[in-house]
């Protein structure tokens, strides 16, 4: 089989069908992701044993082939020309090869393209802070600090460095100095990556993903010490966000985690995508902006009552989730049904609808 045709071939329709991603097993045909529905390609051939073989050598390059061998699972990324761009995952399930493929659009859209709160933009005018956008997996995240990071790239001249496991959106120089590092090609890890951040004279720092203790110090001290850092963590909502950072110390380091975070924190904001009626997926979200009562709440160990100020905060410029869930509800962009799967709290969403 030619593999690089085949690849083309799937690439191509996965795009004609508006599809998010693609799955490659082996056993299996194809399964394209449309408005976050899975649907098989029926029309395609259950893939081998050899055919993931064939494919994997196409989307990695040999250093990645032979770590993924080595490792069983392994992130990278891949280019079909101009046309696309892919994040991908290689793994092993059962002793077979695995591929799952997130296409990453080529175009960079703003804030309203994606149909996302104005208000967002007041953090990406800000000179210093720490900004994190939070939810599950595949929820738009990183397109949400994309179109921050070109709003910055358009409006200001920073040195902005992203560190990424692997790089996903693309930037080009605009008024800003962009300069994207991909962990295992660029740098070892995100730690050293991190620690010669502050010998690098960045203003404006994107994290991909913190995902130890000393990520997570470094960014918030990036923060207190004059620089705009922006990270995303799997997480539900503000205050599970607060409570999972302070929580990855040892007992004897959360105490002071807690005060910086208080001090350097600038906003948080939770995102799910939703089907939309019409068609496509809709963003419903939440915004938590650090003011002093927050501030308090965190030092207080009180981040329990985070929730209550968010939902009581409109004038301040925050944002509620099961308001913004029956928002879209009331103008009919999305069901009762899906605004109540994606709430944390439905009985008071019910009170609302």
């Amino acid at each position: 089989m030619d593999y690089k045709k085949k690849l083309q071939d799937l690439v191509e329709l996965l795009i004609a069908q508006g599809a998010s991603d693609l799955h490659l097993s082996e056993g299996a045909t194809p399964v394209i992701r449309v408005s976050g529905r899975l649907t098989p390609l029926l029309s395609e051939s259950p893939l081998t044993s050899a055919d993931m073989m064939g494919l994997s050598g196409e989307l990695m390059t040999p250093e990645y082939k032979k770590r993924f061998l080595e490792t069983r699972e392994v992130d990278f990324s891949w280019a079909y020309g101009e046309k696309a761009r892919f994040r991908g995952n290689g793994y092993f399930e059962r002793a077979r090869i695995g591929i799952a493929l997130r296409l990453v659009p080529r175009q960079i859209k703003t804030l309203a393209e994606l149909n996302l709160p104005e208000a967002l933009q007041d953090f990406a005018a800000k000179e210093q802070g720490f900004f994190l956008v939070v939810g599950p997996v595949g929820q738009g995240k990183t397109t949400t600090i994309a179109s921050l990071i070109e709003r910055i790239n358009n409006e200001r001249a920073e040195h902005i460095i992203t560190i990424e496991d692997p790089i996903e959106y693309l930037f080009e120089n605009k008024k800003s100095l962009i300069e994207q590092r991909e962990v295992h090609i660029d740098t070892d890890n995100f730690q050293t990556a991190l620690q010669s951040v502050f010998r690098q004279d960045v203003d404006v720092l994107f994290i991909g993903e913190m995902r130890t203790p000393e990520t997570m110090a470094t960014a918030v001290t990036a923060a207190e010490t004059g620089h705009l850092v922006f990270s995303t963590l799997h997480t539900n909502n503000a205050a599970q966000t607060i409570d999972r950072i302070i929580d990855s110390f040892p007992a004897n380091q959360q105490e002071q985690i807690r005060v910086q975070l208080a001090g350097s924190l600038a906003g948080i904001f939770s995102q799910r995508l939703v089907p939309r009626i019409s068609g496509g997926l809709l963003p419903a979200y939440e915004l938590l902006i650090n003011n002093s009562a927050v501030s308090n709440l965190i030092r207080e160990k009180r981040t329990h009552e985070i929730q209550t100020v968010i939902e009581t905060g409109a004038q301040e410029g925050m944002i509620d989730m099961n308001r913004c869930l029956a928002g879209l509800v009331r103008a009919g962009e999305i069901t009762v049904e899906s605004a109540y799967a994606r709430s944390w709290n439905p009985k008071t969403l019910e009170r609302l609808l």
